[in-house]
């Protein structure tokens, strides 16, 4: 195989699955190995640039529409170039639920992966049934696929998510709200 069927190769779809595992992978070994220590601080033109996903996932809704459920917490642990895809970037995430924390309808402007760390989340993307993961389970998100919800079931126990997001370069926005109908 040549450099240039390789470079085809990325280009060609659906990329984004074998990349999403290999970066899920790469990301879940870097947290393995201990991610920034509590209290460390991130550049304050990332957060700016990521502040939509920590305002998303840190709204809690209910179906109702009514702020009545634990909110959510985010933490960026990584935003990188991919220096073989120019043009993307890559962003690493945790997702803190809160036993019974919600999250409502929303869209991510690239592919997304999440990993359930601990716990497990019960998550909807349009067309597709609810789906309840257990820790050590995986879901796919297209870009620009509709998120439905994403939530903790539990009542006493927290989950967490370990998120990839491949976008355009820039690392952000990463959520965008469907409006409310």
């Amino acid at each position: 195989m040549n450099v240039r069927s390789i470079k085809q190769s990325l280009q060609a779809w659906p990329r984004s699955s074998w990349m999403a595992g290999t970066l899920l992978a790469a990301a879940g070994i870097w947290y393995a190995s201990g991610p920034a220590p509590v209290g460390a601080k991130v550049p304050a033109w990332f957060a700016e640039i990521c502040g939509a996903a920590q305002q998303m996932f840190s709204t809690p809704v209910n179906s109702a529409g009514e702020s009545a459920r634990p909110a959510t917490t985010t933490r960026i642990l990584s935003c990188e170039k991919l220096a073989d895809m120019p043009g993307k970037s890559v962003t690493t995430m945790l997702v803190n639920f809160p036993p019974g924390a919600y999250t409502p309808a929303h869209r991510h402007p690239g592919s997304v992966t999440a990993f359930v760390v601990k716990g497990a989340v019960r998550s909807q993307l349009a067309g597709s049934p609810a789906q309840t993961y257990p820790a050590g389970s995986t879901w796919f998100e297209p870009t620009m696929a509709l998120h439905m919800f994403a939530e903790n079931p539990s009542a006493s126990e927290s989950a967490e998510l370990l998120v990839m997001f491949v976008t355009e370069e820039g690392c952000g926005p990463l959520v965008i709200p469907e409006p409310k109908s």
